[in-house]
């Protein structure tokens, strides 16, 4: 049996310590990577706010936890035609009436959330639980709802109301779009809105 020596323990428990030490560090790195390509802004917005990274990475893997959890689902044919011309006469109400437009393409963003499988919260919780799956564009969907929110205090005028409205239409977009199909639903061109897979149907 080979009795090792004091030195040769310590060395060897500093060695373990060290490949521990490493380990742990490249699996927080990959966690970290992770959770900033699929959070993309929130990420670094929710460090901020929170002011730790370790705070922030928990806050959000409990967002993913808490997600994980619903029956998130695409939406049927039908019912994705029935919002894509809802949204199409959002848009076109906003001539004449921009707040209530804005007021509108809110509670048609919920309407969608609900249809995708989202659960019925307050506007916090919906931003948070929307941030998990689709980071890179829920940052439109505060800044419209702080503009519409600014408005009904007497703080924002229509090009702001405009501003919301072009902010919404992100989110809207991609949550009526599958995975598979990332080709927008719905584009402006001078102020008019366009069907794009009516123009691809008359096209063909």
């Amino acid at each position: 049996m080979v009795t090792l020596s004091p030195l040769a323990i310590a060395v060897g428990v500093i060695a373990l310590a060290v490949l521990v030490g490493v380990v742990v560090t490249v699996m927080r790195s990959r966690h970290t990577a992770r959770l900033r390509d699929r959070f993309g802004d929130e990420y670094d917005r929710t460090i901020d706010q929170s002011g730790s990274t370790y705070e922030a990475e928990t806050v959000l893997y409990e967002r993913e936890q808490r997600v994980a959890a619903f029956d998130i689902r695409p939406l049927e044919p039908a019912r994705r035609e029935a919002f894509v011309r809802a949204w199409l006469e959002v848009q076109a109400q906003f001539v004449d009436d921009p707040a209530g437009a804005v007021q509108r393409a809110d509670v048609l963003l919920a309407d969608v959330m609900t249809a995708r499988g989202y659960p019925v919260a307050d506007f916090d919780q919906r931003y948070e639980d929307l941030s998990v799956d689709h980071g890179e564009v829920v940052a439109h969907y505060r800044t419209g709802h702080h503009i519409a929110a600014s408005h009904a205090r007497g703080e924002a005028g229509t090009e702001e109301l405009r501003r919301a409205m072009i902010h919404y239409r992100a989110l809207f977009d991609d949550l009526v779009n599958e995975p598979e199909d990332f080709s927008p639903v719905i584009e402006h061109h001078g102020g008019r809105v366009h069907d794009l897979r009516k123009e691809t149907t008359r096209r063909s």
